[in-house]
C-alpha cells in the first residue's frame, strides 16, 4: 500500500517539458557546489529518513509541518499540486500557489526593501517591468528554514539568498520562468533555473487544506515514543 497521493492527483500536462535539468546556467546543468559550512547544516526531512528517531517536530521538515515550501520550493515542478495563479492589479502583481497555500503580493511601484530586520519564510518580493518582462527580486529571508530541492528540501540556505526571478509570456499558453539564486553564505557561485510554466485550459487551483486529515507528524511522533518505551521495557526485564 502506498503512501502518496491517489493517481488522479498527478499532474500530466499535455505538453511535457523535454529538459534534462531544470539548471541552464551553468550549462553542465548542475547547481552550484555548496560551501563548506553550508555542508553542516542540518537538514530536516522526517522521521524514518534522515531523522527516524523523530525527537521532536523539529525534525521534520517546514514542508511536512505545513508552513513553507520556500519561493522556488512552492513553482518548481513535483508530482502534484502545481497550479499558480498569476493575477495583475494597478501596482501590484500576486502569485497564488495550489500546494500549500502561498500567496505573495508584490509591490511594482518602485518601492525599497522592507527593513533587513523584517524577515520571512517567503522573503520580501519587489517587481518591475523589463519590456514585457515581470522581474522580481526577493530578499529578507529567514536564514536556515528552506533549501532550494523540491518542496523547499535540501540544505538550508541563509539569510543572504536572494532571488531574481523572470516571468516572460511567449505565447498565448506558455511563460517562460527563470530564477538566478545567489546565496553566497550557501553556494560557492549564483547559478540560474528555467522552465516553462504552461496554461491547460480548464485548469484552476484547488484548496491545499494541508493539515486536514494529516497524522503523520502526530503519528511519527507517538510512533517514535511507543518505541522508545517498548525498548526500555525490554531492557529493564533483561
Amino acid at each position: 500500500m502506498g503512501t502518496g497521493p491517489p493517481n488522479h492527483w498527478g499532474d500530466r500536462p499535455k505538453r511535457p517539458c523535454k529538459q534534462t535539468s531544470l539548471v541552464v546556467d551553468p550549462p553542465d546543468g548542475r547547481i552550484s557546489d555548496l560551501l563548506p559550512e553550508a555542508k553542516t547544516r542540518p537538514i530536516p526531512e522526517g522521521a524514518g529518513i534522515d531523522n527516524p528517531k523523530a525527537d521532536s517536530w523539529e525534525d521534520f521538515s517546514w514542508y511536512i509541518r505545513c508552513i513553507s515550501r520556500g519561493v522556488t520550493g512552492s513553482i518548481f515542478p513535483v508530482v502534484y499540486g502545481n497550479g499558480q495563479q498569476i493575477v495583475q492589479a494597478p501596482g501590484y502583481v500576486t502569485i497564488l500557489e495550489e500546494m500549500v497555500h502561498e500567496a505573495r503580493v508584490i509591490p511594482l511601484d518602485g518601492r525599497p526593501h522592507a527593513s533587513p530586520n523584517i524577515r520571512s519564510y517567503m522573503g520580501d518580493s519587489r517587481g518591475h517591468w523589463e519590456g514585457n518582462t515581470l522581474v522580481v527580486e526577493t530578499t529578507n529571508f529567514l536564514g536556515n528554514r528552506t533549501g532550494i530541492g523540491l518542496n523547499g528540501g535540501g540544505t538550508p540556505t541563509s539569510d543572504a539568498l536572494k532571488l531574481t526571478e523572470r516571468f516572460a509570456r511567449f505565447g498565448p499558453n506558455e511563460m517562460r520562468y527563470e530564477v538566478t539564486i545567489d546565496d553566497p553564505k550557501t553556494f560557492t557561485k549564483p547559478f540560474k533555473v528555467a522552465f516553462p510554466l504552461t496554461q491547460e485550459p480548464g485548469y484552476q487551483n484547488f484548496e491545499y487544506a494541508c493539515h486536514e486529515g494529516n497524522y503523520a507528524m502526530f503519528d511519527s511522533l507517538s510512533g517514535a515514543r511507543a518505541k522508545e518505551k517498548a525498548a526500555a521495557q525490554t531492557a529493564k526485564e533483561q
